[in-house]
């Protein structure tokens, strides 16, 4: 019953290639970088290489230099793992809230009513229901085994609950780790685009034939801007990452209350 409810499970909406997410999202990047923050109506005199009409941020954001492309490689994967992440999260809690399903759960183990339980298992589905589900059919199979002592039935069932959990929490936690390392990596990036534009700054002030207004210009524009993305990127990747956790958390309390309610309910039941 395990491998058939994680099979159905796994079969929802996932993406299990992150290289090739941040691929796609490398090249939409690009094509956005050239050929709309870099299309020639942005800048002065139709040339990518003057300065940005006033007040035009789609060239402003050109200026950025070639780091804008990558902090936008990585702020399009952050925004693809989140709705893939929030797509698979509802999947995995079923159809009904998870406080009614916890609820309804334990209603039905307080009656004795294992198929009842069952029955709501079925009607939820989702990461929680096949966990439950998985332990009820244990429940049922240890209550006629006359072999085993009630401690051992006891344990039994909170292992198989233990196996079940285990098994569905890789498929929660999936493309999480991407998000975690682009908390850090797009505030990185954007210092680096930041750090890069100064240079371009300093040289242009440093220059032989004096003072160099547009690439001072474009240096400064260069450094703000990727300390802008960069920023940006960072707080969404945070915000998803925090997200998606306390989500994944709230899923696998439930498994443990649901599983503590059915360990006690067999305790109370059996000598």
């Amino acid at each position: 019953m395990t491998n058939k409810n994680n099979q159905k499970t796994k079969k929802g909406f996932n993406f299990n290639s992150a290289g090739f997410i941040l691929f796609a999202c490398f090249v939409v990047a690009v094509a956005i970088y050239i050929f709309i923050f870099g299309n020639p109506s942005n800048f002065v005199n139709n040339d990518p290489k003057n300065h940005a009409l006033d007040g035009n941020l789609l060239g402003t954001i050109y200026k950025g230099g070639i780091i804008v492309p990558i902090i936008q490689t990585l702020l399009l994967t952050v925004l693809t793992l989140s709705v893939e992440r929030y797509i698979a999260l509802k999947k995995a809690q079923g159809k009904g809230a998870l406080v009614d399903f916890a609820a309804s759960i334990k209603q039905a183990l307080t009656a004795g009513d294992i198929q009842g339980a069952k029955e709501i298992c079925n009607t939820q589905k989702g990461s929680v229901a096949n966990v439950v589900i998985t332990a009820l059919d244990k429940y049922e199979q240890v209550e006629v085994d006359n072999t085993l002592s009630k401690e051992q039935k006891l344990l039994a069932i909170q292992k198989d609950i233990e196996e079940s959990t285990a098994l569905e929490l890789p498929m929660l936690s999936q493309n999480l780790p991407i998000v975690a390392t682009i908390t850090t990596l797009g505030t990185l990036m954007g210092l680096l685009g930041t750090v890069i534009g100064m240079i371009r700054s300093f040289a242009a002030l440093s220059g032989a034939g004096g003072t160099d207004s547009l690439a001072l210009s474009q240096g400064i524009s260069e450094a703000l801007i990727n300390t802008a993305f960069g920023i940006a990127t960072g707080a969404l990747a945070v915000i998803s990452y925090n997200f998606f956790t306390s989500k994944i958390d709230s899923l696998t309390y439930c498994i443990d209350e649901v599983g503590f309610t059915i360990v006690q309910s067999f305790a109370a039941g059996h000598k």
